[in-house]
Formats: structure tokens, C-alpha cells, sequence
């Protein structure tokens, strides 16, 4: 028979060991934000939302940016990569006047510049002859078939040399990816004969990054689900430490999303968040037609190009072999007139780029195939992929245990006039910490990029920093972008 004191200490034992347990989960759960940015586009640091939701926020359209006009671009120009070195903007594409067979020696690659990512001009380099004169933007020619799919990048790995700071591949299933090599993103040289990556489709753009969080190249390429030509268009990615060698590829996976057809896959680090991969896609609906054939007569288009559509879609991914498809809505719609309905058209550029002290921007293509075919910028705010949003009634959203460093909380946030933000912190286990409690803070009514978030006793989290906390926001009418302790 068991004693009152032998079932006491049984009791305490068994919720001591809940204790340890408990504890042990917070800790395995806890999310090391250090002093990242993190963006709200993903469920990434969401543990609850009450009456508010994940909301994606296209980009407006902000003017044409650059007009397919020169005898060596034309109606097929594609495969835009779009780079920022230290204030100045590059532009490369491919140049193709009339349909060939990709890796044509028709192809060039072209490029062009800007100070500040809107106007843009194209420089008379007089490297090659195009066109019957030397008097042109083209940067690569005679290296068939790289210039079809040729996307440059800069080396941010550290130790990198100058001579190679500038990196590029180019080429098909058939030749495989071949790696060249720049000092000034002007003068290109093959690095080596030998491709650097031979499996997978190849023949849409190719994308090659280091990471720093990952401390190595990955590259990011077209696949199909079913080997070969078969199946759906879809990426697939690999490593390298060296950017000569490289990993076998792994595909890309979506979680419970259904799998669609991606043209181009256009994954590249966030300027403001290294951490995060962010995708602007090109969406391919093969054999969606909208155009009837004398609509596809009239605008001009020549061979199959009138019988798709497309459009661009947001994917984020954190490293692996993982994309978050959060949205499955179209972040670029084709937009307002036939124009923009024919296959191959609303290609989204690579290249996410700060264009103003607020704004970032999107490029993208538009009149594929047609005699007007041009590039489109897009603007959207810093941050703005999307956001946790809540109406006017309100709403709430809780995060994920979060260890953090630093001494304030800033936030990139949007209110209305009668809207409103205010910031609980919370221990681990959900209780109010005294001091930062809803009752402590200071709402925060506006619209800014970066603010800093004050309780009654002022913005100093400094004694909180490396202890697992939960941040409630209490939002009406508000949108929250991102947000980083500093």
C-alpha cells in the first residue's frame, strides 16, 4: 500500500519530469533570429494568427525600362539578368531578331546600364561586330550556344579574385554549362572549355549564386519531373565549394502545392536578407491559348508563340532543396491587352534591386515574339513580397519561441488613418513579460521602412536578448512587412 508522502513525492516526480519535458520542447522549438531581417513570407516565425492572414502584395507596373530595338535584339531577346555593383546597374540579355534553334550563332549577349535601376542606356563597347558594325552593346559573341542563356552574377565569395569577381555560365543539355570569367563585367573569357554542369534540361536560365549562410556556390536550373523533355518544367539545384565541382542535382521540392510548369526559376538572395532565397518565377501554361489566330496575326507573332500564356509567381525558399510556395496566386498578372496573352511573354528578369530609399524593383518582359517587345519595370516597397495583415476589427499574430541579439525591435510596417500596431513580448510559454506587456506599449501608427518599437518604459531590450521570448502583435487595419532587432 502506497503512503500519502510516497504519493506526494510520486506526484512532484511526475511533474517535475513534465517540467524538464516542457522546457525541453520550448528549447528544441526555439527559432535563432539573431539581428536577421526576417520577412513575413513565409510561416517561418508564425506560431498563430487570430483574425489576420498572410497577404501577397504585387508589384505596380512603373514604366517601360528598356525597348528591344537594336538590329541584334529584337522580337527574341529573353533571359534578363539584372545586377547592382557599388551604385551602378547591369543589365545582360540574350539579342535574337528572327526565331532560331537554341545556341544559334545568331545569339548575343548583350547589356546595358544605369545609375539608378529606372532609365536606362546601352553603351557602345565596339567589342564585337553585330549588325554589320562594332558600334553596339554586345558583350559576348562567337561562343555559341552560351549567349542563349548566358546570366552573369558577382562573387561575393570571400578571397574571390579580381580577375573572377565577375562569374557567368551559359549553354545547353547538349554542351552542358560552360563557366566564364570577368574583371569589369565587359570583357568575358571562358574559365574553361569543360562544362562545369551537364545534367538537367539546361536550356532555360541558369542561376548560380554564393551563399553565405550556406558558405558555398548553388546553382539553381530547369528539370523536368519526368527525366529528359518529359513531365513538368519544373528546377532542380546543386552545390559546389569551388564552382568548378559540383554536387549531384536534387529537385527542388514544393511542399503539398501542386507541382506547375516554371519556365525560369530566377532564385537569388534578398538584398536586405541574405538568408532568404526569393524566386520571382515564370509560370508557363503550355497550351492555354487566349489568342485567336487572327489576334496572333495582328500583333505580329510568328511560329508557335500565340498558342500559350504565362505569368510570375513568388517562391522563397531558406537553403535545401525546399521552395515555400505560400501563394499560389500569380504575383505578376499578364495584365490588360492581347498583347500580353501570347506564349513566352511576362518573363520575370533575375534580379531584385533597390531603386529608391523606400523602393525595390521587379523587371520583366513583355511583348515576346512581337515587333514591340520591350522590359517592364515593377516597384514595390522594401520588404514587400508580402505581409501579416489585419482588417479593420481587428487581429493578432503570435510568433514561434525566438532568441534574438541586439537592444530594440525594428519593424516595416503600413497603418491607416485608424489603424494601429502595438507589440507584446512574451515569455516562452506565452505570459507577458512585466514591463513589455500590451498595456506597456506605445502604438504605432504610420507607414515606415524602419521603426522602432517603445513600451511606456521605453525601446531597450537589451536585458531580454538571448533569452527565448514570443513577440504578439496586436494589429488593426495594418500591415506588417518585416522585422529585425538591432
Amino acid at each position: 500500500m502506497t503512503t500519502v508522502a510516497e504519493t506526494t513525492a510520486l506526484c512532484l516526480c511526475a511533474l517535475c519530469w513534465t517540467w524538464l519535458a516542457t522546457g525541453r520542447a520550448i528549447a528544441a522549438d526555439v527559432v535563432d533570429v539573431g539581428s536577421r531581417r526576417e520577412l513575413l513570407v513565409d510561416r517561418f516565425l508564425i506560431d498563430k494568427l487570430e483574425n489576420a492572414s498572410l497577404q501577397m502584395h504585387p508589384p505596380t507596373q512603373a514604366g517601360t525600362a528598356l525597348i528591344f530595338d537594336k538590329p541584334w535584339e529584337g522580337r527574341y531577346c529573353g533571359y534578363v539578368t539584372v545586377i547592382e555593383d557599388g551604385g551602378t546597374y547591369r543589365m545582360y540579355y540574350r539579342g535574337l531578331p528572327e526565331a532560331k534553334p537554341d545556341g544559334s550563332t545568331f545569339e548575343v549577349t548583350c547589356m546595358a546600364e544605369s545609375p539608378d535601376g529606372i532609365t536606362w542606356t546601352k553603351p557602345k563597347l565596339g567589342l564585337f561586330e553585330a549588325g554589320g558594325s562594332r558600334d553596339n552593346n554586345v558583350v559576348l559573341h562567337g561562343h555559341a550556344p552560351c549567349s542563349h542563356n548566358f546570366s552573369p552574377f558577382i562573387d561575393t565569395r570571400p578571397g574571390v579574385a579580381a580577375a573572377e569577381r565577375f562569374k557567368a555560365v551559359g549553354g545547353t543539355m547538349k554542351t552542358g554549362l560552360i563557366p566564364f570569367v570577368s574583371a569589369d563585367g565587359i570583357r568575358w573569357k571562358k574559365l574553361q572549355d569543360k562544362p562545369i554542369l551537364t545534367e538537367g534540361a539546361l536550356d532555360s536560365q541558369n542561376v548560380i549564386f554564393w551563399s553565405r549562410p550556406e558558405q558555398c556556390y548553388v546553382c539553381y536550373f530547369r528539370s523536368w519531373s519526368g527525366g529528359g523533355y518529359k513531365g513538368i518544367r519544373t528546377i532542380s539545384r546543386c552545390t559546389s565549394k569551388d564552382f568548378l565541382e559540383w554536387s549531384k542535382p536534387l529537385a527542388m521540392t514544393f511542399g503539398d502545392t501542386p507541382m506547375e510548369h516554371l519556365y525560369t526559376n530566377q532564385t537569388r538572395p534578398y538584398f536586405r536578407a541574405d538568408h532568404l532565397y526569393v524566386a520571382v518565377c515564370a509560370r508557363f501554361m503550355p497550351g492555354r491559348k487566349v489568342l485567336t489566330d487572327d489576334q496572333i496575326k495582328a500583333l505580329g507573332i510568328q511560329g508557335q508563340y500565340g498558342n500559350d500564356c504565362s505569368d510570375a509567381v513568388l517562391l522563397t525558399s531558406r537553403g535545401g532543396n525546399r521552395y515555400d510556395r505560400t501563394f499560389m496566386e500569380s504575383f505578376i498578372r499578364p495584365g490588360c491587352g492581347l498583347s500580353n496573352w501570347n506564349s513566352r511573354t511576362n518573363y520575370p528578369a533575375y534580379g531584385v534591386i533597390k531603386t529608391g530609399p523606400d523602393e525595390m524593383s521587379i523587371y520583366v518582359q513583355k511583348g515576346y515574339g512581337q515587333p514591340t517587345h520591350h522590359l517592364v519595370r515593377y516597384a514595390l516597397r522594401l520588404d514587400g513580397f508580402a505581409s501579416v495583415s489585419a482588417p479593420y476589427r481587428g487581429g493578432q499574430m503570435i510568433t514561434k519561441p525566438l532568441t534574438f541579439t541586439g537592444k530594440m525591435l525594428e519593424i516595416n510596417y503600413a497603418t491607416s488613418a485608424a489603424g494601429g500596431i502595438r507589440v507584446e513580448i512574451q515569455d516562452a510559454a506565452g505570459k507577458p513579460i512585466p514591463g513589455y506587456a500590451l498595456a506597456d506599449a506605445i502604438e504605432i501608427i504610420g507607414d515606415e521602412i524602419e521603426r522602432v518599437v517603445a513600451w511606456k518604459g521605453g525601446a531597450d531590450l537589451g536585458k531580454l536578448a538571448g533569452n527565448p521570448v514570443r513577440l504578439r502583435f496586436v494589429m488593426k487595419d495594418a500591415d506588417l512587412f518585416s522585422i529585425r532587432f538591432r
